[in-house]
């Protein structure tokens, strides 16, 4: 499987950026992981008008097996910004009624895979904590990076990147396709 952060020209992602309101040449050379942040980002906010066409862009793309990894990433963080239930975001469900039906599969994995993290967690005992602390970051980029890295389950406890290897390490499913090894090792910047 290829290291799906590696640093690439946008070019690619050109329809993609575009939709969401994002200059193409601002972002070349940028990990993929922050080209996937800042695009659910700005897909997730409710002020957003063109989250459809955003969202049919990464139907389109999910045709194309190597943008996979990159459209999961997206969807990924999307459902982490939305699973705050903050007012600036869309809700999981406004979101679920835009998809295509190839992101709607990816999506309800995501959804299956993220339920089966936190399942492992209770069984385990493993700690979860409140997510308060993430809803009050006023930096912005900061913000961004925390609010699509984490997840807020309906008890307010928070579920991220940490937990989801360490299930994947006890032998949990992971997404088909998809690791979040990779994704751990392009934060720790060795990816």
């Amino acid at each position: 499987m290829r290291m799906p952060w590696r640093r690439r020209s946008a070019g690619r992602f050109g329809p993609l950026l575009v939709a969401a309101g994002i200059k193409p040449g601002s972002v070349d050379e940028s990990p993929e992981l922050t080209m996937s942040r800042e695009v659910a980002w700005r897909a997730a906010r409710r002020d957003q008008l063109t989250t459809a066409d955003i969202l049919r862009v990464v139907e389109g793309m999910l045709r194309d097996e190597r943008e996979y990894e990159f459209v999961v990433s997206v969807l990924e963080g999307i459902q982490n910004l939305v699973s705050h239930g903050l007012d600036a975001f869309r809700s999981p469900d406004e979101i679920h009624g835009l998809l295509g039906p190839r992101a709607a599969v990816c999506w309800d994995g995501l959804t299956g895979f993220w339920s089966a993290v936190a399942d492992w967690c209770a069984l385990t005992g493993l700690q979860l904590e409140s997510s308060a602390p993430l809803l009050t970051v006023e930096n912005e980029e900061l913000r961004m990076l925390l609010l699509t890295a984490n997840r807020t389950l309906a008890t307010g406890e928070k579920l991220g990147l940490a937990q989801a290897v360490r299930y994947e390490k006890a032998g949990g499913s992971p997404l088909p396709g998809y690791s979040h090894f990779a994704l751990a090792l392009e934060w720790m910047g060795q990816g």
